[in-house]
């Protein structure tokens, strides 16, 4: 039994039933919003480092062997996961103490935290493709809540964009799955990966690698149909925005590159170039629209986009090296675009806005903010030594070494206009002077949606600030450590019997791989009614 596996899923959705038992009670649930998230990174720290002393790690749930139970595996790439998770989360519950009102406490907003979390975990560690459908479900339900708190017309708006086109994910998902299910026999992905290359009708297998790469495509917001992402990221509460930049959109990212590597591997010879024209194309539209916006979080939105095409180009180039350097780009992202959105909602507490023209002076008012913004937005840019730099150079790299010239050439230039992205929000919001007939006098502390002072005070919003904007610098001092765990990411996807035997035995895997799944089945259901007293 390994527990740490199963703890990073459960102590949410623990932390998130205790706080709604206690929903009445507003210290409670801010209490169990910090405690619980800080629970939460340490078992995640301990996840990781058990990950990295065994390479995998797994549980079967109610001790039904696989493929028949539902299996928890880490592998380095999902602990590497969990791990940013937990630091995301014990961000998400400091900052929320500053910026929650009480309408939004008392309408669950921590309970829905802490499941979004749940389902967040869930998706890194199941080794089951149906309950990866079940915890985008979970999460889709927390994120449409989140959302929609505040019941503000743009926050609508938004929520019906974003829920309806994950609602065709999710369609297209579970057909997916059904199909699947169908032509192998299995829903356990290591007992998939066996017998896919098994399956009769190689044409299927085609169509439904297709089905999901446009699901989770989806879900990652890749071209064509990211739009409802920069319609809807900008409107919740910026912890909201947060959150959702930092852990959503890379959830979608992160099944694509266990499904595509374990899974579908196959195939990638045939769907490389549309997943390489996609990821291109991502990164293009992205960052085209985000230096069309004069808006904070919009500016941010569609960066998201853009940096999710750096991501996915890392799996369309399928060698060790470029996995690596898109799980870099992974790991860089999260950090740095959850800052990114922290530090808007602070500029917009200390003037009262997030349109860039209405802004301005900060660099003189609050240096260290504006010291903390250069860091993170020059890191997503890529300017060394910051810790975008190196995953922009192992992708460029990779790049070149697949001859993905033109590819690796745009990719470049995207590069460039991130940096004047992040050139205009620091001209406008912190060189600049504020202009005179915009200058607001600065709220003391928080006030909430009912317009009462919040406590504690602001530095809640700025600890999480600065802790990320080091860490970002901190990835790009100690890259070559970083690095090695990386590759070995690499190294691990794209030789996936390593993921195959820790999850069903070196003799139980060869069994699966030989017999009929129902005849296994009945067999495996045999003897526990023989062991039955």
């Amino acid at each position: 039994m390994r527990p740490e596996v199963a703890l990073p899923v459960l102590l949410p959705l623990l932390s998130g039933a205790i706080s709604l038992m206690f929903w009445r009670s507003r210290p409670i649930q801010r209490f169990i919003a910090v405690a619980g998230n800080v629970v939460l990174f340490v078992v995640s720290l301990w996840l990781f480092v058990a990950v990295l002393e065994d390479g995998y790690i797994t549980i079967q749930m109610g001790s039904w062997p696989a493929p028949f139970g539902i299996t928890l595996v880490a592998d380095m790439l999902s602990a590497v996961m969990i791990l940013l998770t937990g630091i995301i989360g014990l961000a998400m519950g400091i900052y929320s103490l500053a910026t929650t009102g009480r309408g939004h406490e008392k309408f669950g907003y921590y309970p829905l935290m802490h499941l979004l979390l749940a389902g967040v975990a869930g998706a890194f560690l199941t080794g089951d493709i149906f309950n990866l459908y079940v915890w985008f479900e979970v999460m889709l339900v927390a994120s449409f809540a989140l959302l929609t708190l505040g019941g503000e017309r743009a926050q609508m708006e938004g929520a019906i964009k974003y829920v309806t086109l994950n609602l065709l994910a999710s369609v297209i998902f579970l057909t997916a799955v059904g199909l699947l299910y169908g032509t192998v026999g299995s829903l356990n992905m290591a007992d998939i990966a066996l017998r896919m290359d098994e399956a009769e009708h190689s044409g299927m297998v085609e169509v439904l690698a297709v089905m999901f790469m446009v699901a989770f495509g989806i879900k990652a917001a890749a071209f064509p149909l990211f739009f409802w992402l920069p319609a809807s990221y900008h409107t919740p509460p910026v912890a909201v925005s947060a959150l959702f930049a930092g852990l959503l959109t890379k959830v979608g990212v992160y099944s694509l590159f266990r499904v595509f590597t374990l899974i579908f591997d196959q195939t990638m010879g045939y769907l490389q170039d549309i997943m390489l024209w996609g990821a291109v194309l991502t990164m293009v539209t992205g960052v085209l629209g985000a230096a069309a916006q004069y808006e904070f979080r919009r500016i941010l939105s569609f960066h998201i986009v853009s940096q999710i095409g750096y991501m996915i180009l890392g799996l369309a180039l399928y060698t060790p090296l470029a996995i690596a350097g898109g799980v870099f780009a992974i790991m860089h992202n999260i950090i740095v675009k959850t800052n990114l959105f922290l530090i808007s909602g602070i500029t917009h507490r200390l003037q009262g806005t997030y349109q860039l023209k209405k802004m301005g002076g900060l660099y003189r008012e609050r240096p260290w903010l504006a010291v903390a913004f250069f860091i993170s937005a020059f890191s997503l840019a890529g300017i060394p030594p910051l810790s975008g730099f190196f995953a922009k150079f192992v992708l460029v790299r990779a790049g070149f070494e697949a001859k993905a010239y033109m590819a690796t050439g745009i990719a470049l230039a995207v590069g460039l206009m991130t940096l004047y992205s992040m050139v205009k929000i620091w001209n406008e919001v912190f060189w600049k002077a504020l202009p005179e007939e915009n200058q607001v006098p600065e709220t003391p502390t928080p006030t909430g949606d009912d317009g009462r002072l919040l406590k504690p005070s602001l530095w809640m919003m700025y600890l999480p600030v600065v802790v990320l904007a080091m860490m970002s610098l901190l990835i790009g001092v100690f890259a070559e450590p970083i690095m090695l765990v990386m590759n070995q990411i690499g190294d691990q996807l794209m030789t996936p019997s390593g993921y195959i035997e820790a999850v069903l035995g070196a003799s139980a895997s060869a069994e699966a791989a030989l017999l009929d799944p129902i005849e296994i089945q009945a067999e495996r259901v045999d003897d526990r009614l023989e062991e039955t007293p």
